[in-house]
């Protein structure tokens, strides 16, 4: 007869299984089961991977090192660099500095709201993972309160999934500490899950939606802060073998190849490249943004290394193996594998579509002499865009058609009247006279009617918190789209509805078409259409010098760059060029910005048909070549009731005037133009 312990044995028996499991590693009371490792360091790998990593990295580690024992680093900087430093080699006293750097914050105040608590989390994480036997017992205890207070005290705050690249800094901060503190901090697996099924629910489908195809509608600002984000999910997966990356195919899995063509053709100042500008800021001058694209991208394609589209991308970052920030030679030491197979870049494609934010990128080839353009046409999700539908840039050299005004101060009077406003980019004004624009970034005081898009939105800045909400208020947001993109080699066709940017009461459509005819030609033809005759209609461009030549015809030169500016339609165009000090100026008032950060275009052209009319048609043949080039071929159109016929020397195209739609000859073959999106 089989002898089964006593009640009482039973009991005694599950608690001690209880206990095994729960003090055992893999489990945590409350969690899910993590695989996570026990001992420290693990954030970035094992001692043991660390060693390795600087045996096998020798000429980048060597530069950690020094920015460690010599450098007069700051911050995020000095504190990773003495960390790893510490962690391969064993010099407590380079331990001990990187542990009283965090005691700072952890003795200081608890950081609250709109600011970069995040960072101050992830950068005490690293030195508590990375320096863990130089904390004292003590200290440790005092590390995890203070994370914990971080945590709870900041709930509420950074709550929109669209906003600073799915709000990273709060984010990766939180996540890093937790793993961290894992086995140490009672809370921190309650914390890490907490954090993981937000991404599950809100922000996993937001990516799929403002992030298809990689771009991001946020803009500029994602050159900022995907790093801090990229940084977390290769932290995850590294502690626990945890897919960030793979939960959002739509936009991560697209994220290296849309950032890669975000960057202006050519390597600039300290070997970086310049990101394009959308939305605030515009990378004009250097800064760690262009590092951590670099390294958000290399974390990327770490991830996706057998892709062949990221190959590619490995050999772009290649071309750029030294970020330009020298305090920070952590990211090409942690960042930078030689080991990923190369991609054929030259003969990879040439365009790239990211329909969620509504973004085209395309150039001539991948040569820095490359000619590039950037259209958006994309709906509204959050608060650092531009009232800008329809807006393109140009670039050969140098920029040639930019993006208009300065982005020195968030909700300023330039910033509310002019940078973010649709003067201020490369659209269509319809000037509306009894038009208002009121709470645009909490602005209090009178806004100027520039004539341009609405700010119609529930909150004063424009944001959405997820994607829930916007989908319940997509008749809000839902503002424009790409209607139809092709790539056919010779050319690239791009449709893109704007109509429902602007208000309703002044404005029935303006659709915007433009044929790229490589390796520099570009014809935009306009469909607007107005509410009543007497609203004037503008087309801008923001040209980066003040155009040369007498209008219509006229030449933009910057640098070794030069663009040939056509205007065909409206036959009998009003040609205004604003410049010095009318650049900044509408309506009787100036708006010029406080400050500068780099060179902004020094010229607005506004182009107008004299005669009043509800529908009117423009037309312009802009061509992007060498300094050197006297002349281009010239355009000319036969206007008829249904149909705009332009000859371009042999090329020859038609537009509908009844909507977007036409068709092209060119090398001899013709095609008519596609009427919806032709996938790549």
């Amino acid at each position: 007869m089989l002898n089964l312990p006593s009640f009482l044995d039973r009991v005694l028996l599950i608690g001690l299984l209880a206990c095994l499991l729960i003090c055992h590693p893999m489990y945590a009371a409350g969690s899910k089961i993590r695989q996570i490792p026990a001992e420290h360091p693990r954030l970035l790998g094992s001692a043991g991977q660390l060693k390795q990593l600087a045996a096998e990295r020798p000429e980048a580690y060597a530069r950690v090192v020094d920015v460690a024992r010599n450098r007069d680093a700051r911050g995020h900087a000095k504190m990773v660099s003495l960390s790893l430093v510490y962690a391969i080699e064993g010099d407590a006293a380079l331990g001990d500095l990187a542990v009283s750097m965090a005691m700072k914050y952890i003795n200081g105040p608890i950081r609250v709201g709109h600011v970069r608590f995040g960072d101050d989390l992830a950068n005490t994480a690293i030195v508590y993972d990375l320096c863990y036997p130089r904390w004292t017992a003590e200290q440790r205890l005092q590390y995890h309160e203070y994370m914990n207070k971080t945590v709870d005290a900041n709930v509420r705050s950074e709550t929109s999934v669209f906003h600073n690249g799915w709000y990273s800094y709060k984010h990766w901060g939180i996540g890093l500490a937790a793993y961290a503190t894992y086995y140490e901090n009672e809370r921190a697996p309650g914390i890490l899950d907490a954090l993981e099924e937000e991404y599950r629910t809100r922000v996993v489908p937001a990516f799929a939606l403002a992030g298809n195809g990689g771009g991001w509608a946020e803009g500029y600002y994602i050159n900022y802060w995907s790093y801090e984000w990229m940084f977390f999910c290769e932290v995850a997966r590294r502690c626990e073998g945890a897919d960030y990356f793979g939960m959002s195919p739509e936009f991560l899995g697209n994220r290296a190849v849309a950032c890669m063509f975000e960057a202006y053709p050519g390597i600039r100042e300290f070997g970086s490249r310049r990101p394009i500008p959308i939305g605030d800021s515009g990378g004009r001058i250097f800064g760690s943004d262009r590092d951590k694209s670099l390294s958000a991208r290399r974390i990327l394609v770490n991830r996706f290394r057998e892709d062949s589209a990221h190959k590619v991308v490995h050999t772009f970052n290649e071309a750029t193996p030294v970020i330009g920030a020298s305090t920070q030679p952590y990211k090409d030491f942690l960042w930078r594998d030689t080991t990923v197979a190369k991609g054929d870049l030259d003969n990879f494609k040439l365009s790239h579509l990211s329909p969620g934010p509504g973004f085209v990128y395309a150039r001539s080839s991948w040569k820095p002499e490359a000619t590039y353009f950037f259209f958006k046409c994309g709906d509204r999700f959050t608060s650092h865009q531009h009232l800008d539908v329809g807006n393109f840039l140009i670039y050969k050299y140098e920029e040639l058609v930019g993006d208009g005004g300065q982005y020195v101060g968030f909700g300023t009077e330039h910033d509310v009247n002019y940078h973010l406003r649709t003067i201020a980019h490369n659209t269509i004004l319809v000037y509306d006279p009894e038009e208002t624009w009121p709470n645009i970034r909490a602005w209090k005081e009178e806004i100027g009617n520039d004539g341009g898009q609405h700010h119609n939105w529930p909150h004063h800045n424009g944001n959405v918190l997820d994607a829930a909400q916007w989908q319940r208020r997509s008749y809000i947001y839902d503002i424009a789209e790409i209607t139809t993109f092709e790539d056919r080699g010779s050319y690239i066709y791009v449709a893109g509805d704007c109509s429902r940017a602007y208000s309703a009461k002044k404005l029935e459509y303006f659709t915007r078409q433009i044929v790229f005819i490589r390796p520099g030609t570009f014809v935009i033809f306009d469909r607007v259409k107005a509410r009543k005759a007497a609203f004037r209609k503008t087309w801008l461009l923001q040209a980066m010098k003040t155009p040369e030549g007498t209008a219509p015809n006229m030449t933009i030169t910057n640098g070794e760059g030069k663009l040939f500016v056509q205007t065909v339609l409206p036959a009998d165009p009003e040609v205004k060029l604003c410049s010095g000090d009318d650049l900044y100026t509408y309506g009787g008032r100036s708006y010029p910005p406080e400050t500068t950060k780099g060179a902004a275009p020094a010229c607005r052209v506004e182009i107008s048909p004299k005669a009043p009319s509800t529908v009117d048609y423009f037309l312009h043949v802009l061509t992007a070549c060498d300094a050197e080039t006297s002349s281009v071929p010239e355009a000319t159109a036969e206007s008829s009731h249904t149909q705009v016929r332009v000859s371009l020397g042999a090329t020859k195209l038609v537009f509908n005037k009844a909507g977007p739609g036409g068709q092209i000859e060119i090398n001899g073959h013709q095609a008519r133009f596609a009427d919806s999106i032709v996938q790549e």
